[in-house]
């Protein structure tokens, strides 16, 4: 042990591949990394912090986030529709930092951006947001950046398709997400990785909150899609598709698309597909009682009314058959910092508590391929979160964040 070991001492402590909840806890950090849980003795001269009646968990992880929108100015609900041409990069760099700060003392110590595609010359602020995080300058999840959504003309995540925007407006070019046909997907996803990007982000369906798409429709051809998914795959990177409709979802199947985002109108027989290609589902559930569309157009209420039950029920039959089910918010339209009402609504939709927290766990970090994070135990990364009373039993206490350590860094404590 160095002059650095620190010992967390607490009421219990969740073992989240098991399930169990052992009391009491201790465990012991050195420099940024975990070296003991329960050990029989603690280390002679460690710096102790006693939580009391506190129980101790992996830092939550987050796998469908956008840090660079939403936050401060729009505390609830959609952010401003013109976010696009209003924030340059810079303010929207400064907006992330403030997103970020929130998201990790919400207990959230890894997150995957995936980003919309806006204007921001060609560059990727979610990837220079993580690096400036990773070295210290300021306090933020460990990031996996998607950059630049790829997305076609005219589809969910065209920019001009959220702020209704007249041609000619807001040219954007490939390298800031739009392209068509094979040719220009492939050089998009190669702009993405050669900059950064450790993740692919693709719209392959229409959006609940976009307009002129149709939420089910697919958007990128079958040719389109292999070629996103296999320049990306070569390049060790996976790919995660927006894709609420049945045939978007299929045809990402089909591909070798990693991870499905919202899945919200998938058929029996597409899910027991996902089972079969071992394809993750991060299903953004809270969004049907979070997300406020009171002030959306009346066509996006609409459709908002339309998707949101039959995506519960989605997701249900996706549990019960199996899916691979990761933890993901789509903040800010959850708002930054409520991030742990995703669980609730894993819960709710027929997960137990426990299930719960693999999502956020164990199964998102099996997601973004890491395994030195997501568990407590000797020889992880110390990203360690404490929340009173028992998550196993009542999983809104993860809504109650009293503690969190990241890196072996202590950000916050009350």
């Amino acid at each position: 042990m160095s002059e650095s070991s620190t010992v967390l001492r607490a009421a219990r402590w969740v073992d989240v591949e098991t399930g169990r909840v052992h009391s009491p806890a201790t465990i012991v950090v050195d420099d940024n990394s975990i070296t003991a849980v329960d050990p029989p003795q603690e280390p002679a001269g460690a710096r102790v912090v006693d939580l009391g009646g506190l129980t101790l968990l992996p830092g939550l992880m987050d796998m469908e986030i956008n840090l660079l929108i939403g936050g401060p100015d729009t505390p609830t609900g959609l952010p401003n529709p013109m976010h696009g041409v209003q924030d340059d990069p810079v303010y929207r760099t400064l907006r992330g930092t403030v997103n970020a700060r929130t998201t990790l003392h919400a207990g959230f110590t890894t997150v995957r951006n995936l980003g919309l595609m806006v204007k921001t010359g060609g560059y990727l602020l979610d990837v220079d947001l993580g690096r400036a995080i990773d070295q210290g300058w300021v306090e933020g999840p460990r990031i996996v950046g998607a950059g630049h959504a790829v997305t076609p003309t005219g589809g969910h995540l065209d920019p001009t398709m959220f702020q209704r925007l007249a041609p000619h407006i807001m040219p954007v070019s490939i390298e800031e997400g739009r392209a068509n046909g094979v040719p220009q997907v492939r050089e998009c996803v190669r702009y993405q990785i050669k900059y950064g990007a450790g993740v692919i982000k693709i719209s392959a369906s229409g959006g609940v909150m976009s307009h002129g798409t149709v939420a089910g429709a697919q958007q990128y051809s079958d040719e389109e899609l292999a070629a996103i998914v296999d320049e990306a795959h070569r390049a060790g990177i996976r790919v995660a598709a927006h894709a609420h409709g049945d045939a978007g979802i299929r045809a990402c199947i089909r591909a070798g698309v990693d991870c499905i985002e919202h899945g919200s109108l998938a058929s029996d027989d597409t899910i027991a597909m996902m089972v079969e290609h071992g394809t993750f589902l991060v299903p953004t559930s809270y969004l049907s009682e979070g997300l406020d569309v009171s002030k959306a157009a009346p066509a996006l209420q609409k459709k908002a009314a339309e998707v949101f039950p039959r995506a519960r029920e989605t997701l249900r039959k996706a549990i019960q058959a199996g899916v691979k089910i990761a933890c993901g918010t789509d903040a800010p339209a959850v708002p930054h910092g409520d991030n742990a009402k995703e669980l609730w609504a894993l819960v709710d939709r027929g997960m137990t508590p426990a299930q719960a927290l693999r999502a956020a766990t164990v199964t998102s970090a099996e997601l973004i391929d890491v395994d030195d994070r997501g568990r407590l135990a000797a020889g992880l990364l110390a990203d360690i979160i404490a929340v009173p009373g028992d998550p196993t039993a009542d999983i809104t206490t993860l809504q109650d964040v009293r503690f969190v350590m990241k890196d072996g860094r202590i950000v916050k404590h009350r």
